[in-house]
């Protein structure tokens, strides 16, 4: 068994933290794990992409393109910047709000209307119904967990966001996965 997912949004989002999540519910049960970031600008808002890699004889971290089997994307333009390492048939989790980039400004209607041609399995988070902006990735991941894509229950990312979130953040932490869980 093997499953790769690739968190894919820009600096400052938690796509780190999403990752180290994922992971971290992978190894609470059992799976070997592996796990890296391409931060290239992410300081400056530029994109950062997290592979996570689960499963036997998983040597390197890195997702080849075309063998992602989940894509959490947490804007539009990231989605479809990474869309070539989606497999056929994988699953997209992508937030419908932009972020402009410092390259200028793209028409996100267009970005999510190519989504919407390309992906069977899409799930498009409308980014109004998310409560903070600063937990969005725990969204994403609530959204992802009610998918069934992981490889392990929602229950476990749930404990092992008590054992990483600061408790200062915890419950705000804990309403936004619930919210994703809950959403179309």
């Amino acid at each position: 068994m093997t499953f790769n997912c690739m968190i894919a949004g820009v600096g400052g989002q938690g796509t780190v933290l999403a990752s180290r999540l994922i992971a971290a519910a992978a190894m609470k049960k059992g799976f070997d794990v592996r796990t890296t970031e391409t931060i290239g600008m992410a300081q400056r808002g530029g994109c950062v992409v997290s592979h996570v890699r689960v499963g036997d004889n998983v040597f390197s971290p890195i997702i080849p393109q075309g063998k992602a089997d989940a894509l959490i994307a947490f804007e539009p333009a990231e989605a479809v910047r990474q869309l070539p390492y989606l497999k056929d048939g994988g699953t997209l989790i992508v937030c419908s709000s932009a972020i402009k980039p410092i390259t200028g400004d793209y028409d996100v209607n267009a970005a999510i209307d190519f989504l919407k041609t390309k992906i069977i399995k899409l799930v498009i988070i409308e980014g109004s119904s998310i409560l903070n902006a600063k937990t969005l990735n725990v969204v994403l991941l609530g959204a992802a967990a009610k998918t069934g894509i992981f490889p392990f229950d929602p229950e476990t990312l749930k404990e092992v966001l008590q054992e990483i979130i600061p408790k200062r953040f915890l419950e705000m932490n804990q309403k936004s996965f619930e919210l994703g869980r809950s959403l179309p």
